[in-house]
């Protein structure tokens, strides 16, 4: 029988010391966690190569966790080769390969969890203290951002440059490394996942998102701006974690 993973999502507390000592040994990230448990239900039902698995809702039901996880799970098996995550049709079992390394940051849905409580709070504070030289810095942004629209690598580019514009407004240089930071964990995992989940309407969406985060910011409305870049944010979490 499956082993459940623990139904809050939370992996053991990273502060954990070993007998006292300072350094600590870093637990598995819970994608990782999820993904060797979906890799013994494959084996311990002998699921074939080219089989597919259960569906998500079931799976995610089965392992006891959440849809978001899941999805983080299954993006690592894919990018090991173990599976192969097919849209609209479900998730297929590959041949038995080498199990590449995914990166050992934390996972999408925890970086966004993380953006959501501080971009939000740091577009409160830039709609209080931005200079107008700033907010036409952040105009610039999305006015490049809106120019690159359909291309992926452009709009990638252009949209860190807006949020990271937002930082720069607060005139707090320990908050645009923060920002910063947060957008440097967006590796293989987040790209493939994005991949996969990315729709035309979240793309529209995102830039009605990023004009209203625009317009509260130049209109001096911190309560505003923190809604809009909170609701931009949870918009994301939700298409990625649901579909």
């Amino acid at each position: 029988m499956l082993k459940r993973v623990p139904s809050g999502d939370n992996p053991a507390d990273p502060m954990a010391t070993n007998q006292g000592q300072h350094a600590h040994t870093a637990e598995p990230r819970l994608y990782r966690v999820v993904a060797d448990r979906i890799e013994a239900l494959i084996r311990s039902e002998g699921i074939a190569a080219g089989a597919r698995l259960p569906a998500e809702r079931e799976l995610a039901a089965r392992l006891g966790v959440s849809r978001a996880s899941l999805r983080e799970a299954l993006i690592a098996l894919e990018l090991g080769g173990r599976i192969d995550v097919r849209g609209g049709s479900g998730v297929y079992v590959c041949a038995s390969a080498p199990s590449a390394e995914v990166e050992a940051g934390p996972g999408p849905f925890e970086v966004l969890a993380a953006r959501r409580l501080i971009e939000a709070e740091v577009c409160a504070i830039a709609a209080r203290v931005a200079t107008p030289g700033a907010v036409d810095a952040i105009l610039r942004a999305l006015e490049e951002m809106e120019r690159n629209h359909d291309i992926y690598s452009s709009n990638e580019t252009t949209d860190r440059e807006f949020h990271l514009a937002i930082a720069r407004a607060t005139g707090n240089s320990a908050l645009v490394g923060t920002i910063a930071y947060l957008w440097e964990q967006r590796g293989r995992l987040w790209h493939r996942l994005k991949e996969h989940f990315q729709t035309e309407q979240l793309r529209r969406e995102t830039l009605l998102d990023h004009r209203r985060i625009f317009a509260a910011i130049a209109g001096r409305d911190p309560a505003g701006a923190r809604s809009a870049m909170r609701a931009h944010l949870e918009r994301v979490t939700r298409t990625f974690s649901r579909g």
